[in-house]
């Protein structure tokens, strides 16, 4: 039974536009993408792995985090907004995999800024 998870079309879809500024986060002023804010740009990705009890359960469908980028590209504050399952540890490797992800920094007037961003991980069965 293979896999598939997370392509980079969810990827770029999944990072929404909302909003403006936000509060800060480790010192920084954290922004949502928009209004002369850009969207950070993955330079390196971890996809989270379907566990076995999840594939036993037959457990499909997307797990949605959302995490701070920091000017420097690294990964912050990550928390799930839409869960999948709790219980067979999806929800935990989405934010394991989201943390080790690095970015090229969203920026505001031309100079790198945190930003507020979603991705969506799908995991499905075929």
């Amino acid at each position: 039974m293979r896999v598939l998870l997370l392509t980079v079309a969810a990827i770029a879809a999944a990072l929404f536009v909302t909003g403006s500024t936000l509060v800060k986060a480790q010192g920084e002023q954290v922004y949502r993408p928009g209004n002369g804010v850009t969207l950070p740009v993955v330079t390196y990705e971890v996809r989270p792995q379907y566990t076995s009890e999840a594939m036993k359960a037959k457990i499909k469908g997307s797990v949605l985090v959302e995490l701070t980028v920091t000017s420097k590209g690294e990964v912050t504050d990550v928390e799930v907004t839409r869960s999948l399952d709790r219980v067979y540890g999806l929800d935990d490797n989405c934010v394991a995999a989201a943390k080790q992800w690095k970015f090229k920094p969203g920026t505001k007037d031309g100079k790198p800024v945190a930003v507020r961003v979603h991705i969506e991980n799908t995991f499905t069965m075929r």
